[in-house]
């Protein structure tokens, strides 16, 4: 592979165009008690008072996050709910994982796909394919799951912007992160480091471990699947199949999928077909760099 570095690469987003952390305020809770009891505006309030529930119960919210949350600068804000217990653990797809790398390494992501896919230059950048791969590789050798490899590695690492990476913030506070990875659509699959075994028995573990996630979710626990629309709301549904298949009723818990618009599989697997008989799921429509900010003021203004 003919490789280009990181640093030279031209990137769309930047760290100092990511979202601001606010601290909460009653009054974004007076706001959104004006809003009117009908369609979405009823749901969201709804949702809101099954995530405090879930909050006070410590009950697990768990966030599945497609990259895109990760390019339209949304890291500090989840960052800030992790550090604010509103968050128990974390799902991301493999791309999730180059995103946050590339933020840590550089302060910067995502490439002109459409410009740099006519160079032969997409997806070639050195520095991501050389190291996400050692971390995985080092990940199967010390029997751990992907997104506990990837996170352990930044650690040890001297990444400059690494406090905006949403995996070494996790490891640092000790919240699972699971990486649930589709074998050849990341650009790491076809760096010369590439090691098929090593990807699939890191990211089968976390399936594992997701599961183990999801079956602590009766009684009142939350899954949010913001801006995957494919590899997520599979692995939700297999592992919601799995928990019962091992005797776990999973009756009772919330589901909510946050995207920009409506697709099949979240509606499907996420919101619909895994629902038990005292369980709700939710499906908003918005910006994700809209609408995540909003809800984390939201749940940050709960006193």
């Amino acid at each position: 592979m003919r490789p280009i570095s990181l640093e030279e690469r031209p990137s769309k987003v930047n760290w100092q165009d990511f979202a601001r952390v606010y601290s909460g305020s009653q009054e974004i809770n007076s706001f959104l008690e004006t809003l009117p009891d009908i369609l979405a505006a009823r749901d969201f309030k709804e949702f809101l008072r099954h995530l405090r529930g879930a909050f006070r119960k410590k009950k697990p919210i768990i966030f599945g996050c497609g990259a895109h949350v990760i390019k339209v600068g949304l890291n500090p804000v989840l960052i800030n709910l992790m550090e604010n217990g509103w968050i128990s653990a974390l799902a991301l797809n493999g791309a999730g994982i180059i995103h946050d790398f590339e933020v840590a390494l550089s302060g910067k992501t995502s490439e002109d796909v459409a410009a740099q896919i006519k160079k032969g230059d997409f997806g070639t950048a050195a520095e991501t394919g050389e190291l996400l791969n050692e971390a995985i590789q080092q990940g199967k050798d010390n029997n751990l799951g992907l997104g506990e490899a990837v996170g352990r590695f930044f650690s040890q690492l001297e990444l400059p912007y690494k406090e905006y990476s949403l995996l070494y913030q996790a490891y640092r506070l000790n919240i699972p992160v699971t990486v649930h990875v589709s074998l050849g659509t990341d650009i790491i699959h076809f760096h010369p480091r590439v090691d098929g075994a090593a990807i699939g028995e890191t990211s089968l573990r976390d399936f594992f471990l997701f599961s183990a996630l999801i079956a602590q979710l009766e009684g009142g626990g939350v899954y949010l699947n913001i801006g995957s629309a494919v590899i997520l709301p599979e692995i939700f549904l297999k592992a919601v199949a799995y928990v019962r298949n091992q005797g776990f009723p999973l009756k009772k818990f919330i589901t909510a999928v946050f995207d920009f618009k409506k697709h099949y599989r979240p509606l499907e697997n996420v919101v619909r077909r895994p629902l038990g008989e005292n369980s709700q799921g939710y499906y908003f429509l918005g910006h994700h760099e809209i609408m995540i900010p909003l809800l984390a003021a939201a749940l940050l203004s709960t006193k």
